[in-house]
């Protein structure tokens, strides 16, 4: 094991990789800050390149920086504009948007860098001294357990509904789970609710979905309360350092999502946005008094939470794909095809066979988080005054992005006429006090829970796995304790206030 990570730093500190490693943390970025792109897209566009360049490290090296240079850029769009076009940073936007329009878009950026520097370096020490372990647990979970995991990120619910506002966040989260069964699933290839639309036939594109969600109806309400736009204090850019007070508070945040948000990473199929949905909600449950009730008006511990665990998560995502050769979420699908392209086959051997691409990669997320805190924190000054840009501008800028990054999801004009639907409907239900991110969380998980629970039932021939396999039960007891957790807090602080109230 020394002698591979020893010829894994000389690897990585080539002239060659560096250079891989710089060029992948920048174009990921860019793209991770464009609305509607993704680590997805641009990866896939880019295996040809990879394939070009013929060192296996070397690719590997460049795809890996743009994997995640996307999920720590992706917090950027997010923050200023309210516009999530990467799943990993939906999150994000609960309490970096609302800090935006404070006036402290600056410090918001920062906290992001820093929180998301932190996760993936974590990960990367994480990864390099666990990977042979964690790769035996994550063969550990089948169908059965992947099901009772997306129920535990179902009940994350009860941290986005906020107080009095269960029964709203219940309602948009079934919204979700019915929005996810448009289309063709993975067990039954006929088409399922899609009104004879050919277009639907593949779902709902997930960037339209945000997009409705959050992006067009911000520009909506600018339109509606001009208040909103861009005013002296949401556009002079301040308080670009956090205090002392800030960083120890945020410290312990920080360290336990990021071993949460890598351990999520490393279950195939879990990836960076059940661990920023499940950071968030462990975070806000675990707070106390003014600081849970600040979770979604500007809180720094629910922007550092989620920004935090999305990219120990996506560090922890290599290791199924590294060490057994099984893709945790689409994006590392891609990267599987690509080592495939290379003529590296990855799984238990890869370390054996092959040391100094194993070792190389895991070297070169070091340097890359480095790069990537040095490339955007003199950058956030600049990146911040967007929010400066007029009304009359910011909003045509916002309906461009949320338009170009619908389309380019799908490639096709209905998914414009569904971007605009959507966006009118999220609006109202805004205007009536709902909340909307349990429905993009319905959404997001709402397939691969239906997906997982077809085949559990299929392979015990019924719901007995529920409590006969241990990991299963355990899961769900977890689930059900984030849904009832909070309602038994109010209860108890309620009960309290009567007490006191009787003792006067």
């Amino acid at each position: 094991m020394l002698e591979g990570i020893i010829s894994g730093v000389s690897t990585a500190l080539s002239f060659q990789n560096l250079i891989m490693v710089v060029a992948g943390c920048l174009l990921g970025t860019f793209i991770g800050m464009l609305p509607g792109l993704g680590p997805m897209s641009i990866i896939a566009i880019m295996i040809p390149v990879a394939i070009k360049i013929g060192d296996p490290s070397a690719a590997l090296i460049l795809l890996a920086g743009v994997y995640y240079g996307a999920i720590f850029g992706g917090s950027t769009s997010s923050i200023l504009i309210n516009a999530p076009g990467v799943a990993g940073t939906v999150a994000t936007s609960f309490d970096g948007y609302p800090m935006a329009r404070q006036g402290k878009a600056g410090k918001a950026l920062t906290i992001a860098a820093i929180a998301s520097f932190s996760g993936g370096t974590i990960g990367a020490i994480l990864l390099m001294g666990f990977a042979p372990a964690l790769s035996s647990v994550a063969l550990l979970f089948h169908s059965a357990e992947y099901f009772a995991l997306m129920v535990v990120g179902l009940s994350a619910i009860a941290a986005f509904a906020g107080t009095g506002k269960v029964a709203k966040a219940l309602l948009m989260t079934v919204i979700g789970l019915i929005l996810a069964t448009v289309g063709e699933s993975a067990l039954f290839n006929a088409p399922r609710f899609t009104m004879g639309i050919m277009d639907l036939q593949s779902g709902f594109s997930f960037i339209t979905l945000a997009m409705a969600l959050f992006a067009l109806p911000e520009a909506l309400y600018l339109v509606l309360d001009p208040k909103r736009g861009a005013t002296k204090e949401s556009g002079e850019i301040k308080e670009l350092r956090i205090t002392k007070e800030e960083a120890k508070s945020i410290t312990p945040v920080i360290g336990r999502q990021s071993i949460q948000g890598f351990l999520i990473g490393v279950m195939p199929g879990a990836g960076a946005t059940i661990a920023s949905f499940l950071g968030y909600a462990v975070e806000r449950n675990i707070a106390k008094g003014e600081e849970q009730d600040a979770f979604g008006k500007g809180s720094i511990k629910g922007l550092a939470a989620p920004e935090t665990a999305n990219n120990a998560a996506c560090t922890g995502s290599f290791v199924p794909l590294l060490t057994l050769g099984i893709p945790g979420s689409g994006t590392t699908a891609i990267l599987l095809g690509a080592l495939i392209a290379l003529n590296v086959q990855p799984g238990p051997r890869l370390m054996i066979d092959n040391p100094s691409i194993f070792w190389a990669v895991i070297i070169s997320m070091y340097i890359g988080n480095v790069v990537l805190l040095i490339l955007n924190l003199p950058l956030i000054p600049y990146i911040a005054k967007l929010l400066a840009i007029p009304r009359n501008y910011l909003i045509p800028l916002i309906l461009f992005f949320t338009m170009i990054g619908a389309y380019i999801g799908q490639n096709n004009a209905t998914e414009l006429l569904i971007l605009v639907g959507l966006g009118v409907f999220a609006t109202v239900m805004r205007f009536a006090d709902y909340p909307l991110a349990p429905l993009l969380i319905g959404f997001i998980l709402g397939g691969m829970l239906e997906n997982n629970f077809a085949r559990a039932v299929n392979l015990t021939d019924g719901v007995a796995f529920m409590w006969e396999r241990p990991m299963t039960a355990v899961l769900l007891l977890i689930g059900l304790t984030l849904i009832f957790l909070p309602a038994y807090r109010r209860r108890r602080a309620r009960l309290l206030q009567k007490g006191v109230a009787q003792g006067d």
